[in-house]
Parts: C-alpha cells; structure tokens; sequence
C-alpha cells in the first residue's frame, strides 16, 4: 500500500508521556515499578513548597537528578519514531509531560514540541531569573556542592520543570489545547493519563471527534473511549504503529 500523499494526511498530536523514555534508563512515576511506587516520600522532591523550604530536601532532590541521569539519556526507538512520522511530511506536533528533551534530542524540531512541564535540561535561579544547563549544575553537584546556589545572585537554582504546586506555562498550555482541538489523530503515548490539566488534552481532542489511539503499558482512564488500546512496549510498538500512519490506515 502506497503512503498517503502529504497534502491528505491528518494533522497527528502525540501527548508523550514517561513511559516512553523507559527504555532510555530514565523511570517513569506512577507505573507498577515506577519511583513514586518505590519511594513515595520522593515525590516532596518535586514539591515546590517542599523544595523552597528546605535545603536537605534541595539535596536530595540534585543527588536524585545526578542519579537519574536524564540530563544525559539518549532517545529511543520510541522517540525516532516520532520522528520519521514528521521527516514523512506528517503534520505532527508532540505535546509531551516529559522534561528530558528526548524528543529534540532524537531530532524534532523545537517548535513541533510542546513541553507542558518545562525542561530538566535547564536550571533557573529563584532570586534573579538566571538560567543556566543542568548539566552544569550536575558537575557542580558531582564536585561536592550539595546544594549549588545562583552564582550571579547566590539564591536557590531549582532545574526548569513544573514542580507539584506550580502552574503551567499557560502559554504553552493554550497551544497544546490549540493542537489537540485541530488534530484528526490524537496519540496517547506511555502516560496513565491521571495527570491534569495535560490529560485534558484528549478530552478536547475526543469531543472534536479525533481518533484516539491508547499507547500504553497499563489501563488509562480514556481506554473506553479509544478506537484502539496498545499494550505492547513502547520502543518495539510505537515503530509499528507509524508504519500503519504513513500507509494510510488512519486517514
């Protein structure tokens, strides 16, 4: 079966969630081995009221980044999927709660990734607005700095992601409503869809009447109202499914 020509394919949002970054050694949260499951006081790591308050808490929340490794993961076959999807001439934007930047990193570019919960590749000072690469900051933990302050205003640098208890960039947040009202296929990409306001994508995308496809390892909350549910993982499923998209089987 030929691809569909470029000028008929439907406009494709992709919501990225952790599950997709597994299989690049980076955790997900909420999955049956996921850290909150294993750690549940860790989630005060990503607690704003917690993380201000408290430098032991700053401590441990650098000493788990360090560990974590995301400022240094490389991308998947989850995430080149993606990305032959949109070198196809796919109109495709990825609207992703993710903040490891695997997506760019695996080629997309900037502007088709919506990062709803900021990004972990970069750090931003509290007092003065600086903002700097984590990576830097990481070396710095690595050196012996257990809690690295500003070093233009030496207040306290916490990495550019939306912690629990902050708000989303509305911004950012208005573009993805934008992308999930318009698209004609809305892909539901390793998230348990729990989390809001970014599982409120699929329920715009569901009432403009897109095709809902469910890719996940665990039940979601919309997989009754999907026109298909995947479980299979992520890395081995998400290439299949492109193949189905650019032959056309979804319009």
């Amino acid at each position: 079966m030929s691809a569909t020509p470029a000028a008929r394919r439907p406009l494709i949002a992709a919501l990225t969630g952790a599950g997709i970054s597994t299989d690049s050694g980076i955790p997900d949260y909420r999955g049956p081995n996921g850290l909150w499951r294993r750690e549940p006081d860790a989630e005060k790591l990503v607690t704003y009221r917690y993380y201000v308050a408290d430098e032991e808490i700053r401590r441990r929340a650098w000493v788990m980044r360090r560990d974590v490794g995301a400022a240094f993961a490389e991308p998947n076959p989850g995430h080149r999927a993606l990305v032959e999807l949109e070198r196809a001439g796919v109109p495709l934007r990825v609207l992703t709660q993710n903040v490891d930047g695997l997506h760019q990193k695996a080629g997309l570019p900037d502007r088709k990734v919506f990062e709803l919960h900021g990004t972990a590749q970069q750090v931003v000072c509290l007092g003065c607005g600086e903002r700097g690469t984590m990576a830097a900051v990481l070396e710095r933990v690595a050196a012996g700095e257990g809690d690295p302050p500003c070093r233009e205003c030496g207040a306290v640098l916490k990495p550019a992601t939306v912690m629990f208890g902050e708000l989303l960039d509305p911004v950012v947040l208005d573009k993805a409503q934008a992308v999930a009202a318009a698209c004609q296929v809305f892909l539901a990409i390793g998230s348990t869809l729990q989390v809001h306001p970014a599982a409120g994508l699929v329920d715009i995308a569901v009432a403009a009447g897109a095709r809902l496809i469910v890719v996940n390892a665990t039940e979601t909350p919309y997989d009754h109202v999907a026109e298909e549910v995947i479980r299979e993982p992520i890395s081995a499923s998400l290439p299949g499914l492109v193949r189905r998209i650019l032959a056309g089987e979804f319009g």
